[in-house]
């Protein structure tokens, strides 16, 4: 693996460390997610994040200029982003991520 993905991956453990409990890794999207209690929130790929976004809150976060939709297929994944390394270029930008991420998760657990 890539050592700046693997740092990335690091500090993604470090923000999650609030729901540890509750956090799996796994395999996806050509690089790792974490899900929260079996839904994923947040990942790396290609030294970017992949985050879940609740949908009432997609449109304000694609204004962030380091946020794009994510999309594999040529087409956007519903409720997914992709952040590049200015977008969580500190602690508190990816740990605001990381509890976006997990938000999302949660919606999807009712």
């Amino acid at each position: 693996m890539n050592p700046n993905s693997e740092e990335i991956l690091k500090r993604i453990r470090i923000a999650l460390q609030p729901w540890k409990k509750d956090i799996e890794e796994k395999r996806m999207f050509g690089g790792t997610c974490f899900l929260f209690k079996g839904k994923m929130c947040v990942g790396e790929t290609k030294e970017r994040l992949m985050v879940r976004v609740p949908r009432e809150k997609m449109e304000e976060v694609l204004t962030n200029p380091f946020v794009g939709p994510m999309n594999f297929t040529g087409k956007p994944m519903k409720e997914f982003i992709f952040v590049t390394k200015q977008g969580f270029d500190t602690e508190e930008k990816l740990q605001q991520w990381a509890e976006i991420g997990v938000a999302h998760a949660k919606t999807k657990l009712k």
